[in-house]
Protein backbone atom coordinates (compact mmCIF):
# COMPACT_ATOMS: atom_id res chain seq x y z
CA UNK A 1 0.00 0.00 0.00
CA UNK A 2 1.50 3.25 -0.83
CA UNK A 3 2.33 5.98 2.29
CA UNK A 4 1.36 9.28 1.94
CA UNK A 5 3.74 12.26 3.77
CA UNK A 6 2.35 15.55 4.05
CA UNK A 7 4.66 18.91 3.72
CA UNK A 8 1.75 20.84 3.70
CA UNK A 9 2.31 22.41 0.27
CA UNK A 10 3.74 18.77 -1.15
CA UNK A 11 2.24 15.68 -0.72
CA UNK A 12 4.49 12.55 -1.41
CA UNK A 13 2.59 9.31 -2.23
CA UNK A 14 5.42 6.70 -2.22
CA UNK A 15 4.80 3.95 -4.45
CA UNK A 16 8.18 1.80 -4.11
CA UNK A 17 11.11 2.81 -1.67
CA UNK A 18 14.86 0.77 -1.21
CA UNK A 19 13.27 -0.84 1.76
CA UNK A 20 10.79 -2.57 -1.15
CA UNK A 21 13.20 -3.10 -4.05
CA UNK A 22 16.20 -4.10 -2.37
CA UNK A 23 17.86 -0.84 -2.62
CA UNK A 24 16.97 -0.24 -6.42
CA UNK A 25 14.84 2.86 -6.40
CA UNK A 26 12.37 4.94 -4.80
CA UNK A 27 9.53 5.87 -6.36
CA UNK A 28 6.66 8.58 -5.36
CA UNK A 29 4.13 10.40 -6.92
CA UNK A 30 4.95 14.31 -5.85
CA UNK A 31 2.34 16.83 -6.00
CA UNK A 32 2.91 20.82 -5.53
CA UNK A 33 0.19 23.41 -4.59
CA UNK A 34 0.26 26.44 -6.43
CA UNK A 35 3.72 28.37 -5.26
CA UNK A 36 4.88 25.44 -3.65
CA UNK A 37 8.64 24.77 -3.98
CA UNK A 38 11.80 23.33 -2.54
CA UNK A 39 13.57 25.76 -0.80
CA UNK A 40 17.32 24.58 -0.69
CA UNK A 41 19.17 23.96 -4.09
CA UNK A 42 20.59 21.04 -3.68
CA UNK A 43 22.56 18.16 -5.24
CA UNK A 44 22.74 14.25 -4.39
CA UNK A 45 25.74 12.62 -3.82
CA UNK A 46 24.83 8.74 -5.11
CA UNK A 47 21.49 8.52 -7.52
CA UNK A 48 20.59 9.87 -10.44
CA UNK A 49 16.70 11.56 -10.52
CA UNK A 50 14.17 10.91 -13.27
CA UNK A 51 11.01 13.39 -13.22
CA UNK A 52 7.83 12.42 -15.51
CA UNK A 53 5.21 15.56 -15.10
CA UNK A 54 1.31 13.78 -14.33
CA UNK A 55 -0.47 16.80 -14.25
CA UNK A 56 0.06 20.54 -14.32
CA UNK A 57 3.47 21.81 -14.70
CA UNK A 58 6.38 22.26 -12.26
CA UNK A 59 9.34 24.31 -13.08
CA UNK A 60 12.48 22.54 -12.45
CA UNK A 61 15.84 24.74 -12.42
CA UNK A 62 18.13 21.95 -13.14
CA UNK A 63 22.08 23.02 -13.67
CA UNK A 64 21.10 26.63 -14.00
CA UNK A 65 18.07 26.16 -16.77
CA UNK A 66 14.43 26.07 -15.78
CA UNK A 67 12.19 23.75 -17.09
CA UNK A 68 8.75 23.47 -17.32
CA UNK A 69 7.35 19.91 -17.38
CA UNK A 70 4.18 19.34 -18.46
CA UNK A 71 2.47 16.31 -18.47
CA UNK A 72 4.15 12.77 -20.68
CA UNK A 73 7.24 15.31 -20.61
CA UNK A 74 10.57 13.85 -18.60
CA UNK A 75 13.48 15.35 -16.83
CA UNK A 76 16.59 13.34 -15.84
CA UNK A 77 19.32 15.20 -13.17
CA UNK A 78 22.27 12.99 -13.36
CA UNK A 79 23.77 12.65 -9.42
CA UNK A 80 25.96 15.99 -8.76
CA UNK A 81 23.84 18.42 -10.68
CA UNK A 82 21.98 21.22 -8.71
CA UNK A 83 18.64 21.52 -8.85
CA UNK A 84 15.42 22.98 -7.09
CA UNK A 85 11.58 23.21 -8.03
CA UNK A 86 8.26 25.34 -8.06
CA UNK A 87 4.97 25.30 -9.21
CA UNK A 88 4.61 28.72 -10.84
CA UNK A 89 0.85 28.14 -11.54
CA UNK A 90 -2.41 28.71 -9.81
CA UNK A 91 -3.51 24.91 -9.94
CA UNK A 92 -1.43 21.93 -8.54
CA UNK A 93 1.30 20.01 -10.61
CA UNK A 94 1.76 16.51 -10.02
CA UNK A 95 4.86 14.62 -10.92
CA UNK A 96 6.33 10.95 -10.95
CA UNK A 97 9.95 10.83 -9.32
CA UNK A 98 12.09 7.87 -9.66
CA UNK A 99 15.70 7.72 -8.10
CA UNK A 100 17.97 5.06 -8.87
CA UNK A 101 19.09 3.56 -7.29
CA UNK A 102 17.27 3.69 -4.47
CA UNK A 103 18.43 6.17 -1.67
CA UNK A 104 16.12 7.58 0.94
CA UNK A 105 13.07 5.77 1.26
CA UNK A 106 9.97 7.40 3.23
CA UNK A 107 12.33 7.96 6.41
CA UNK A 108 13.94 11.32 4.86
CA UNK A 109 10.51 13.08 3.82
CA UNK A 110 8.95 12.16 7.31
CA UNK A 111 11.93 13.73 8.97
CA UNK A 112 11.75 17.00 6.72
CA UNK A 113 8.16 16.87 6.90
CA UNK A 114 8.80 16.89 10.86
CA UNK A 115 10.93 20.01 10.62
CA UNK A 116 8.48 22.08 8.69
CA UNK A 117 5.54 21.12 10.96
CA UNK A 118 6.15 23.72 13.67
CA UNK A 119 6.19 26.70 11.40
CA UNK A 120 9.70 28.11 10.34
CA UNK A 121 11.92 25.26 10.39
CA UNK A 122 15.50 25.81 11.85
CA UNK A 123 17.60 25.81 8.23
CA UNK A 124 20.82 23.92 10.53
CA UNK A 125 18.66 20.83 11.32
CA UNK A 126 17.61 21.01 7.74
CA UNK A 127 20.40 21.16 6.64
CA UNK A 128 22.39 18.44 8.80
CA UNK A 129 19.02 16.29 7.76
CA UNK A 130 19.76 17.05 3.89
CA UNK A 131 23.51 16.03 4.29
CA UNK A 132 22.71 12.64 6.40
CA UNK A 133 20.99 11.48 3.65
CA UNK A 134 23.40 12.13 1.14
CA UNK A 135 21.59 15.40 -0.35
CA UNK A 136 24.02 18.36 -0.60
CA UNK A 137 22.57 21.94 -0.24
CA UNK A 138 23.97 24.76 -2.00
CA UNK A 139 23.64 28.42 -1.74
CA UNK A 140 21.20 29.34 -3.88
Amino acid sequence: MAEMIDFGPLQLKFLESRDTTGGSIDLFEMTLAPNARMPIPHYHESWDETIYGLSGVSTWRVDGKDIDLAPGETAFIKRGIVHGFTNRSNGPATCLCLLSPGALGPQYFKEMAALMAGGAPDPAKMKETMLRYGLVPVAG
